[in-house]
């Protein structure tokens, strides 16, 4: 069975670097997705060894594993708003700071909070461009009346999230100067915002300025950031699989579905135990459709017919080609120049986000 691993060391080296970038700001760190992949129970404990006691999630099962896992002081807040009853009713019991886009979140969290005759702690969130949650600059009114008028709801936060900090600075700018509008609108009516941040991994990295009372991290905890420079991180997580079947293909026998490949000459191949479904070739980010993003699409797809840009991985520390169509459980690998033997450990490059169907194992 193929092996998730993840390099605590790198881990490490990560959350420090981040955490004296930060200097006075907050540090959430971002467990969303089951922890990036990672797990949001060990990479939780990784981060509390290390300083880090605010985490953000999106799911109520998210923040019911840390609870449960003994992170009961701990400050969990909910990014995703909801006005389901049910789920709200549950955030508050596992004492999560619940996410507020909007006036029905509003008042379904007022109301439950009533029901159980407490004051439930929140932050609005507002929504600067991403279109999806939040409030909209100009609907700071909206975001006064919960100050005013919903007794149950203690508003400990506001922020937003940036779309192309990893892209546009000039967009970035944009978003935080509407945002700067809505927290001085805030506070000019006298009311306090408490903590203010909107800064992801990418504008972290990039925009010192914007850094605010606090910071969001995810990827850059991952050291597998959507932005070109050196910031001193290193990239957390690769898979381990085995070979699991050696065997020589006689000159023109293929390999794979739709036979793409074919031996020119007699080829030793390593069938080894992980495939599309663990998300060995699998991509993400090919569904922006601007012109910008379909023209480098296109340059990167011509690239790579012209330079037969291959899937690769390692064994006995070489590099070695995967052959043909990689299958949903096995892929097939050259090993005529390697000297392997069945059970041997395989090395495979792949991206927390999109790894799945395996263990994860911190060493």
């Amino acid at each position: 069975m193929a092996t998730y691993v993840v390099e605590r060391d790198a881990l490490v080296n990560n959350v420090r670097i981040i955490g004296t970038k930060a200097g006075k700001s907050t540090i959430w760190g971002v467990l969303k997705g089951d922890g990036y992949g990672l797990g949001v129970v060990q990479l939780a404990k990784c981060l509390k060894e290390h300083g880090i006691l605010h985490y953000a999630i999106t799911e109520v099962a998210e923040a019911r594993k840390l609870r449960e896992a003994g992170f009961i002081e701990e400050h969990i807040l909910c990014m995703r708003p909801t006005a389901r009853p049910e789920e709200v009713a549950q955030l508050l019991d596992l004492n999560v700071i619940c996410s507020v886009s909007s006036h029905d979140d509003a008042v379904a969290l007022n109301g439950i909070a009533a029901e159980k005759k407490m004051v439930a702690e929140a932050h609005v969130k507002i929504d600067t461009g991403m279109g999806r949650f939040g409030f909209l600059p100009k609907e700071v009114d909206k975001v006064i009346s919960i100050y005013k008028y919903m007794e149950n709801i203690a508003i400990s936060g506001v922020y937003t999230h940036f779309h192309s900090a990893f892209l546009s600075e000039k967009k970035t700018e944009h978003q935080y100067e509407q945002f700067q509008y809505v927290i001085d609108q805030i506070e000019g009516q006298g009311y306090e915002t408490g903590m203010v941040h909107c800064c992801n991994s990418a504008s972290f990295l990039k925009y010192d300025g914007m850094h605010m009372s606090a910071v969001r991290i995810g990827s850059a905890l991952l050291g597998r950031l959507s932005l070109r420079g050196d910031y001193g991180l290193q990239r957390v997580g690769h898979c381990e699989a085995a070979v699991e079947e050696l065997k020589w293909l006689p000159k023109g026998h293929t390999t794979g579905y739709g036979g793409a490949w074919k031996a020119k000459k007699p080829t030793k191949v390593a069938v080894v135990g992980v495939g599309w479904y663990h998300g060995l070739g699998v991509e993400y980010g090919r569904d922006i459709f601007s012109a910008k993003s379909c023209f480098r699409g296109m340059l990167s797809l011509c690239k790579a017919m012209v330079t037969r840009k291959k899937l690769y991985v390692k064994i006995g520390g070489q590099k070695c080609p995967i052959l043909g169509h990689v299958g949903m459980l096995q892929c097939t690998v050259d090993v005529t120049a390697r000297d392997c033997v069945r059970g041997d450990t395989v090395l495979v490059e792949l991206s927390p986000l999109l790894q799945r169907g395996m263990k994860v194992e911190y060493r």
